[in-house]
């Protein structure tokens, strides 16, 4: 349930805004952003505000949670952070009953309008200067005008609207105490929205289901593969029937029927043969099973080994996010991945991910490196990218190299291909235009420019894509950093 209009007045009225400083501001996920506030001589005095942007549980007032902050800083915040600290707040009011709280923030000789809208399908926060025109939005709405660039005024939009009908009557919810800020904060924190505990456990609980069921699954499936190359010596000793029967064995034979010499007494064995192969031929096929199975079984039994400690990792998670009770940490450690499965690389690759230049996003288990400047483009060049891993670069703007780790076996899915071209266009010279053509072409087939600057390539056999960069996708390529 999200504030009504009564309430946040009521809000505004207690925390009496006006004379504060903001000193920062955390971005704590994606829907969340606090401000720290504090007001000196004669009446100092320090606050958290909180501003969340969750369906059914937009709100605004003075919080008392420990706000954690996101692993990778959130674009929103670091906003904020440059144009607003140290700034003053002279103005703080509600819009009419229209739950859009407007505060006016004076820095030097500029005057800010920092926006709140808190509709539970439509919130936002907006970020204008004097003139109403966007410096950024908390979630950028381009067909609203929510963009860096657009207008957003809305006072006069909400004056030129015509009421039709008796208004709605709206009251302040029953509480108990002094504050009705600290009633607010309790109450959102333990019963409702994306934030409360409840939901938050629930979600980390389905969470773990999900994975556990993977997990177990992927270990039947080892386990099973264990039991085959566990009868790796039977392979090797059909190979020795075949050659020590080979004058027995006519062309187009399906079966070898044979006294099995290495187990007396057993009887006659029955071997299954390839008619269009010679025994010659049916003997080295075993023979390759059995090296197959031989060297894969230490192999397997060290994935099992993995899996079965996750599994044990999985538990420990679960039972750390379940105690949690700070629902903003609870959902910082969803976020982060804390109950998520392993990601499948080799120990000798993440020792290398530790010391990795550049960026770094994982998605759909998919790695994407950018490099942000000459050195870290020449860097992951040489030690980072292999010769099948996919290379993207802007055409005619200079600007990040992007690489797409290969699978083995696999070719780069359409929407991997996109996310990587809008991480090339994001960071280049080219994106105030917001579309460009981009080379791609496999590493093996760059050529590094004699003579040239640091990182200069000259691709071949390189195909073309043209990308328009796509707001949602870059923000949820914002979720899948890894630090």
């Amino acid at each position: 349930m999200s504030l009504n209009w009564v309430e946040i007045n009521r809000i505004l009225e207690e925390l009496n805004l006006p004379g504060f400083q903001i000193q920062k501001a955390v971005q704590s996920t994606y829907e969340v952003l606090s401000l720290k506030l504090h007001r000196g001589f004669p009446q100092s005095s320090s606050k958290t505000l909180l501003i969340a942007l969750s369906p059914r549980a937009c709100r605004f007032h003075e919080t008392w949670q420990a706000m954690p902050k996101n692993q990778t800083p959130l674009r929103f915040a670091e906003l904020i952070n440059s144009r607003l600290v140290n700034g003053w707040i002279e103005e703080a009011v509600q819009l009419g009953d229209n739950r859009i709280v407007r505060l006016i923030v004076r820095l030097g000789l500029h005057r800010w309008r920092l926006y709140i809208r808190l509709w539970s399908n439509a919130a936002n926060i907006v970020l204008t200067d004097e003139d109403s025109k966007v410096v950024d939005a908390m979630r950028r709405l381009p067909k609203r005008g929510e963009v860096s660039g657009g207008r957003y005024v809305p006072e006069a939009a909400l004056g030129a609207a015509k009421q039709t009908g008796l208004p709605r009557e709206y009251t302040l919810r029953a509480f108990s105490g002094e504050s009705f800020n600290a009633y607010i904060d309790a109450w959102y924190a333990e019963h409702e929205g994306a934030l409360s505990l409840d939901s938050l456990r629930a979600q980390a609980q389905k969470t773990f289901e999900t994975h556990r069921d993977r997990l177990e699954g992927a270990l039947e499936r080892l386990r099973e593969k264990e039991r085959i190359f566990g009868d790796a010596p039977s392979l090797k000793e059909y190979g020795d029937l075949i050659l020590a029967h080979i004058s027995a064995i006519k062309p187009g034979d399906s079966w070898l029927e044979a006294e099995n010499f290495y187990a007396p007494g057993t009887g006659i064995l029955r071997i299954k043969l390839d008619p269009l192969k010679s025994p010659a031929a049916q003997a080295e096929h075993y023979y390759a099973q059995y090296r197959k199975a031989k060297n894969g079984l230490a192999q397997v039994q060290a994935e099992i080994t993995a899996e079965e400690q996750e599994l044990v990792r999985l538990e420990a998670a679960l039972t750390r996010v379940l105690t949690e009770t700070n629902p903003l940490v609870l959902h910082k450690l969803l976020n982060a991945k804390a109950i998520q499965g392993p990601l499948k690389d080799t120990h000798a690759q993440s020792q290398m991910d530790k010391k990795r230049p550049g960026l770094s996003f994982r998605r759909k288990d998919w790695l994407i490196l950018v490099g942000r400047n000459s050195t870290e483009n020449d860097l992951l060049l040489r030690y980072y990218a292999k010769g099948n891993d996919l290379w993207l670069h802007v055409r005619d703007y200079s600007g990040s190299y992007v690489f797409i780790k290969q699978h083995a076996g696999k070719s780069v899915p359409l929407d991997i291909l996109l996310d990587a071209g809008n991480l090339a266009l994001f960071y280049s010279k080219g994106r105030k235009n917001r579309e460009a053509d981009l080379f791609y072409t496999p590493v093996k087939f760059l050529r590094r420019a004699k003579n040239g600057p640091k990182g200069l390539v000259i691709p071949t056999q390189e195909k073309n894509l043209h990308i328009k960069l796509d707001d949602k996708r870059l923000e949820a390529l914002e979720t899948c950093v890894e630090p």
